[in-house]
């Protein structure tokens, strides 16, 4: 998980900085992406420690589960953009769309990852 979690925060970086320079400048707002990416680079780098890793991993879930949160109403809006709808800003809700799968898929892994690891600590003291 803390590769994965290195990845992401990398991929969200770079999602951040490419939706800001890339996109629209505009507003603050299209780093946001950036913003969940620093931490969940330090959370994934610091699990790579065995003696944080757990925290660190639980750190990295909580971020993603309110990174899903915020960005699952673009996820929303982006497939009423597939079924033909008119967005605003079709390319922030492409960008949150990929933020909330990406999210999403994180969850699946560190939730299955921490039931695993529960079961072989379960399995050893027996």
């Amino acid at each position: 998980m803390t590769k994965f979690s290195i990845i992401l925060g990398i991929i969200f970086i770079l999602m951040g900085l490419y939706s800001y320079f890339g996109i629209s400048s505009e507003s603050v707002t299209a780093l946001i992406p950036a913003f969940f990416g620093v931490p969940m680079l330090i959370l994934g780098w610091l699990g790579l420690n065995e003696k944080y890793l757990k925290h660190a991993m639980h750190g990295a879930a909580v971020l993603t589960l309110l990174g899903f949160a915020g960005t699952v109403g673009g996820l929303i809006k982006f497939f009423k953009m597939l079924g033909g709808a008119e967005m605003e800003r079709p390319a922030a809700v492409t960008v949150q769309a990929i933020m909330a799968i990406l999210c999403l898929l994180f969850l699946i892994f560190a939730v299955k990852s921490f039931i695993d690891a529960r079961r072989n600590k379960e399995s050893n003291s027996n």
